[in-house]
């Protein structure tokens, strides 16, 4: 862009200072994706309020991701695009149900939904259309992670302690042989539950410094 028309976007560039040896987590979000989405849904057949060909298609975009750049642990998604976390996914089953199933308006099934508890939505699911929400997905009720798995490493990854003060910085060719490993790492897709602790003890190489 230099030297164009185009110059100007740099003045809207702006660095900051990160503190060394700390977590970085990025939120990579879409601007007017509910439009998109839509556009998608009716050109491509998407069902909803979950279509497991888009999911697959987010799922293989994150793994691109993460094989492309070895410094990236882990990739999880959201929101309801992606993800719908279970309290979501909940409501959006149950109101896609009141309207595709049960013919109600959107602003019906709003309206009906309103102020509803997950027992509630539950009981509407099963009484109303014989549908048991235990029974759905789980890659729809709890959503898709991917992290670089080391837990069939013998390397002694898993006892290796993050350094603990710029003085302790890994050297340029520790760093290098870290990145090799990552990329040699397995990667690997769950449909699981990231707000439970069970999920970080047994994988504690998701905070070290690979």
């Amino acid at each position: 862009m230099a030297n164009s028309k185009y110059e100007y976007i740099k003045s809207f560039e702006h660095h900051v200072k990160l503190l060394p040896n700390t977590f970085l987590v990025v939120r990579i979000d879409g601007r007017g994706f509910h439009q998109v989405r839509f556009s998608l849904s009716a050109k491509f057949g998407l069902e909803k309020p979950n279509d497991r060909r888009a999911l697959d298609l987010m799922n293989a975009a994150a793994r691109a991701v993460l094989q492309e750049i070895p410094d990236i642990s882990l990739a999880y998604g959201m929101s309801d695009e992606f993800r719908s976390r279970h309290i979501n996914n909940l409501y959006n089953t149950a109101f896609w149900a009141l309207v595709q199933k049960g013919g109600m308006l959107p602003t019906k099934a709003e309206e009906t939904l309103k102020g509803s508890v997950a027992a509630d939505k539950n009981e509407i699911l099963f009484s109303r259309f014989g549908m048991n929400y235990n029974d759905e997905l789980e890659q729809f009720k709890k959503g898709s992670v991917m992290y670089r798995d080391y837990a069939n490493e013998t390397t002694g990854l898993l006892n290796t302690a993050p350094p603990k003060s710029p003085q302790d910085e890994p050297s340029r060719t520790q760093k290098e042989k870290g990145k090799k490993r990552r990329r040699k790492a397995e990667i690997t897709l769950q449909f699981t539950d990231l707000i439970r602790d069970e999920f970080w003890n047994a994988r504690p190489w998701l905070f070290l410094d690979g």
